[in-house]
């Protein structure tokens, strides 16, 4: 029954797939083979993130990519005549069948580097075949079977305190201006807790409960309100990212395992994690709104740029509906980073290595513009109080600034491979933590798609994921070493 309707669902999505790309391929302004040659790509990239083989990072990259490239893309040329939400974001791309085409060579040129390095990854270094006859971290399992409800408790009250204090304190929150600057770098600690620190302790706790066979609902649940808890004081609605890649490490954890705690369990805690990022987006949107929208003109107009704003102009619908509807559709569609990085880059006249080398040097600022909108785009966010809104043109854009694709084919190759290294990294010093790995996958995969603002300071995100295994990987040592004096695990 569930396979039917796995296959049922299927079948549903690939036919709405199907029509949209029938609409865009007919309106679409350039030469058609192109069009063809992208949605080739990015539904390839999309479809080997869930096939045999994979690893976390395909699947995750898989779906940013093909929500930021093909489903944005697509939709707006089928029905909107390639107009986009923000135009201010696509620079001086102005629409021409040319322009188009460029976008679309650059894309799936980049893409399909990536491709090539998962299709080798695959067959000569790293899949996850053998996740049951790895080595776990045993003296970090047995600590937990001992200390189980003491270890829930200090953690619950531990990321209660860290959102709570975060709020208070405004040390890190997504748009505004930090509030406070705490000493000792403790200001980094709090970003590095929210954003995937305190989710990576539930996922060590999900692998140690499974392993215990007895009720997992109360830890399951627990993880799931910390990803709750974090990115509501980060002010993110972004909840789905490690929640998901909590629920899909679960899953593949109950799946290459005989760890698995039935059906009933999953669709429990689906619809706990459903339900609480559904509370944490209407919570975000109204912190959201009263800060940082007072600088701004009325929301209520509708923008024909909106797949819905034709739709709803036909109506006469308070404010408020309009707003939560178009704020759905920017949520699901519009806020992917993708295809504008890639338009706005083709279209801007000062490509070379003098704008990769000066994108290189760029330096944070908790204030100000970035390059790329000052140099790129041609516009500025400055003058907003309080606020440090940027724009991001995404690692495919940002790799064709010398406007080279050889450069760009082999740079996407190669950080494909360096992204596939880093999950083999976590995935052995974490114990072959399928759960762990997933949420790592997702944490890679999201800096990749997101990349292109001060890009040299990336060192500080992947040490602090590598900090973060050797933490864990460290306490197991010296468990194990406590435990072998006193006998208790050899």
């Amino acid at each position: 029954m569930k396979h039917k309707a796995t296959r049922i669902l299927s079948r549903i999505f690939w036919a709405i797939v199907g029509i949209i790309a029938l609409f865009a391929f007919i309106n679409y302004p350039g030469r058609g083979i192109l069009y063809i040659a992208f949605t080739v790509v990015l539904n390839a990239l999309f479809i080997l993130g869930f096939a045999r083989g994979r690893i976390y990072f395909d699947t995750f990259i898989g779906i940013f990519f093909w929500l930021g490239f093909w489903l944005k893309y697509s939709l707006r040329v089928a029905f909107l005549g390639g107009a986009f939400q923000a135009p201010e974001l696509i620079g001086k791309f102005v629409g021409t069948g040319a322009e188009h085409d460029s976008t679309l060579i650059v894309v799936s040129c980049g893409i399909g580097g990536l491709l090539i390095a998962s299709l080798i990854r695959r067959k000569f270094l790293f899949s996850y075949a053998d996740v049951g006859k790895q080595t776990r971290l045993e003296s970090i399992f047995t600590f937990y079977r001992e200390y189980r409800t003491p270890v829930l408790v200090v953690f619950f009250l531990a990321f209660v305190a860290v959102a709570v204090t975060n709020v208070a304190l405004g040390i890190y929150q997504r748009g505004t201006l930090p509030k406070t600057v705490l000493p000792f770098g403790l200001s980094g600690v709090y970003t590095w807790l929210l954003l995937f620190g305190l989710t990576s302790v539930s996922a060590v706790i999900l692998d140690c409960e499974f392993r215990l066979k007895q009720n997992p609902y109360l830890a399951s649940i627990i993880a799931m309100v910390e990803t709750f808890f974090s990115n509501v004081s980060m002010l993110s609605r972004g909840m789905i990212l490690n929640g998901g890649a909590l629920i899909l490490g679960m899953h593949d954890n109950a799946e290459k395992r005989s760890d698995n705690p039935g059906q009933r369990y999953k669709l429990i805690i689906t619809v706990v994690f459903i339900s609480l990022f559904v509370c944490s987006v209407f919570v975000t949107n109204h912190v959201r709104n009263k800060l940082f929208y007072s600088d701004f003109p009325s929301r209520t107009s509708i923008s024909k740029s909106f797949l819905l704003g034709s739709l709803l102009a036909r109506f006469s619908l308070p404010p408020p509906v309009i707003e939560a509807i178009t704020g759905v559709e920017t949520l699901l569609i519009d806020r992917w980073i993708g295809i504008e990085g890639v338009m706005s880059v083709v279209s801007h006249k000062g490509l070379g290595w003098d704008l990769w080398k000066d994108a290189w040097q760029e330096k944070y600022s908790h204030s100000g513009t970035s390059m790329y909108d000052l140099v790129v785009l041609g516009a500025s966010l400055e003058g907003l109080k309080n606020h440090h809104f940027i724009s991001i043109p995404g690692i495919v854009a940002f790799f064709y600034y010398p406007g080279s694709i050889p450069f760009l084919v082999f740079s996407m190759f190669a950080l494909g491979f360096l992204a596939a290294g880093i999950e083999m990294f976590v995935y052995k010093l974490s114990g072959a933590n399928v759960i762990l790995c997933s949420l790592m996958g997702q944490v890679v995969a999201y800096r990749y798609a997101h990349f292109g603002y001060v890009p040299a300071q990336s060192y500080l995100l992947f040490g602090s994921l590598f900090l973060n295994i050797l933490i864990i990987y460290l306490f197991n040592k010296l468990l194990f070493v406590i435990y072998d004096r006193s006998g208790t695990v050899r």
